[in-house]
């Protein structure tokens, strides 16, 4: 992974480095604390000059420095991953494979056809120096951050970079659209004075005026958010990218919306285990989720072993536990999706490598801990409303069994009960369970400092609560129990899995269950199909800068191409059956797999989102909506920046 910057002026008066900013180089240095270069390119004869700003992260092959400028000065940026589509050896860097193949390109359909064929998760920025073109754009699914800026003077400066912040200029960054890729024709601007983008989208193989309809509604989309003197236009060819994944099936047959497992009675809507086992009990059934679990084990593989890791790490064997470090990481609630990801992790990660399991939690007002429950520990009285502080409740967890805690928050106790069930599966791993804790001060502090710049363009309540639960579980900075003991621990791994994509495809969320009380399985479609087409710009580029922040790259099995063409190949019916109870119906193909892969309680867990399950909604404030603007990602002046 990798912190990209681009800065393109015309005719400016000033020099292009002043245009990059101190404080969008340190976040891109923190992206790739590997390797830092800068590349300037001047065409003075048309009075452009370029900025090419690489900062690397090494995590495949040898290291690589970026920018990389090949012998006929074409120059490459890139931020991503390839786990299929083109060949990358054992022993090459992908970035040096990728400047190879785009040097053979003769053509637009040429590059069309190479982004096209990738399989994994990419942005790019690409000058193509015989035709004064820049080329840039994200995956299909936008899974890395590519943000954009447009001075507000006609054709002065363009910024593209992986990280920004708010603008003392009053020019706003905004993210680079996932609906394609663009080009720059740099000659044209100079000629034109005017900017103009070149757009080349992604779509699937369907019927010419489909096709059409469907263009025209993103583009006019993309158009509205553009400054005033910057064109979108669609290149004259109308050339696409073909699209990674296969349309959604939204096939619904007659017996849909039935309960289709074996031996149907109202047992079948009681909550647990064995509820699983009769729908397994069905032998077609049980044939798809072992597919299921065929594809997805096969993209959490490609995922967890293309890294460097030392010699002698590249088997099963365990010949010795002591003194190995992690090099995967897992966000981790005890959910299901966490916890299949972590059971299919373990098949694939070396046997004496630990697998490091990132759970995050905000400290707890003392009255909303005891809210609904009964107090248990009397001798242990705390006076309602105060905040413990962090020490306090660590010196009570290592004093008494009851784990009497400011810091049992939902998702604290679901991952210490997934812990044991993953212990059980695989009694040989070495399981770092972190328990990161998280006081209102620190997250007050951080979220000045750094959280705000990286949420940023994004400003809602959510986007705030997940943004800041991510940041501090990826950083991975916490503790580890042993024998009863807390012990300081930070975690050394390069790669954090997350199993955001779940939800929008298996109906993972309690608006899938409304929409499907009001609109039925043929509204339920429609609902699952927009929520993929809008996770790059409600999550994907957030959550890439945010975890990239700690020089870690986020993966997302559930994404991968393969997986998501798997279960877009399913009817709903074999997805989720909303008809039973939570616990069971969303994700039921998921909680499924995860019965056939040893795991038990954690299979019938109700989904609980992060920002509930860590406590941090409604820490600072009761009375806020999700969708509201937070006050606090914007509460600073740009003077700081």
């Amino acid at each position: 992974m990798c912190g990209i910057c681009c800065v393109v002026t015309f005719g400016s008066q000033c020099a292009v480095h002043d245009f990059l900013s101190q404080d969008i180089l340190c976040c891109l240095k923190r992206r790739g604390p590997d390797s830092s270069q800068q590349l300037i390119k001047s065409v003075s004869d048309l009075s452009y000059e370029c900025l090419f700003s690489g900062h690397v992260l090494h995590m495949r092959g040898p290291v690589t420095p970026q920018p990389l400028e090949d012998a006929n000065n074409n120059i490459f940026l890139w931020n991503g991953e390839i786990f299929n589509g083109v060949h990358v050896g054992e022993l090459e860097n992908d970035t040096q494979v990728m400047l190879q193949h785009l040097a053979l390109c003769s053509s637009e359909v040429d590059i069309l056809s190479l982004f096209s064929s990738l399989q994994g998760p990419w942005a790019f920025i690409y000058y193509q120096a015989s035709k004064h073109s820049l080329w840039f754009g994200r995956d299909y699914f936008g899974r890395r951050s590519l943000l954009w800026q447009f001075s507000n003077e006609v054709n002065s400066t363009f910024c593209l970079t992986s990280v920004a912040g708010y603008s003392a200029s009053g020019n706003q960054w905004q993210e680079v659209p996932a609906s394609g890729i663009f080009k720059i024709d740099l000659k044209a601007c100079v000629t034109a004075k005017s900017l103009s983008l070149t757009w080349f989208p992604w779509k699937y193989s369907c019927t010419k005026q489909e096709v059409d309809e469907i263009l025209t509604d993103v583009c006019d989309q993309v158009s509205k958010d553009l400054a005033k003197h910057v064109r979108l236009v669609m290149n004259e060819s109308k050339l696409c990218l073909r699209a990674p994944v296969i349309p959604l099936n939204k096939t619904i047959s007659e017996a849909s919306g039935e309960c289709q497992g074996t031996n149907i009675s109202n047992n079948m809507h009681v909550v647990s285990v064995e509820t699983l086992q009769r729908f397994l009990a069905e032998e077609q059934k049980k044939k798809l989720v072992h597919q299921f679990i065929d594809v997805l084990s096969e993209a959490v593989k490609r995922r967890v072993l293309s890294l460097i890791r030392a010699q002698g790490q590249k088997t099963r064997e365990a010949p010795s536990m002591s003194n190995k470090k992690a090099h995967v990481a897992v966000l981790f609630s005890g959910g299901i999706d966490s916890m299949v990801i972590a059971a299919l992790a373990d098949k694939h990660v070396p046997l004496e490598e630990p697998i490091d399991l990132l759970n995050v939690a905000f400290m707890m007002k003392e009255q909303a801990k005891q809210k609904g429950t009964t107090r248990r520990h009397t001798s242990h009285e705390v006076q309602p409303d105060l905040l413990c502080p962090q020490e306090s409740c660590q010196d009570l967890d290592a004093k008494t069994s009851a784990h009497l805690s400011c810091f049992d928050v939902p998702d604290r106790i679901t991952g210490r009960a997934g812990l044991k069930e993953l212990e059980a599966i695989s009694p040989s791993r070495i399981w770092n369970f972190v328990e990161i804790n998280v006081t209102l001060e620190e997250l007050k502090n951080m979220r000045h400092q750094r959280i705000n710049h990286l949420i940023y363009p994004l400003d809602t309540v959510l986007d705030d609560s997940i943004g800041c639960a991510i940041w501090f579980a990826s950083r991975g900075a916490g503790f580890l129990s042993n024998q009863g003991e807390l012990k300081p621990y930070k975690s050394p791994a390069k790669v954090v899995l997350t199993g955001i994509g779940a939800d929008e495809q298996l109906a993972g969320y309690s608006r899938h269950r409304v929409c499907f009380k009001r609109y039925g399985l043929e509204g339920l479609n429609k609902e699952l199909e927009m929520e993929l087409d809008r996770i790059s710009s409600r999550n994907l580029g957030r959550d890439d800068r945010i975890i990239g922040d700690h020089g870690k790259e986020a993966r997302f099995p559930f994404l991968d191409e393969d997986v998501v063409s798997f279960l877009s190949s399913l009817p709903i019916s074999d997805k989720a059956e909303l008809t039973l109870p939570r616990g069971i119906g969303e994700k039921l193909i998921l909680r499924l797999a995860a019965k056939e892969l040893g795991l038990a309680a954690s299979t019938i867990v109700p989904k609980r989102a992060m920002q509930f399950g860590s406590r941090i909604a409604k820490l600072e404030s009761n009375s806020e909506k999700a969708s509201d603007t937070c006050i606090r990602l914007k509460s600073f002046s740009v003077d700081e920046l």
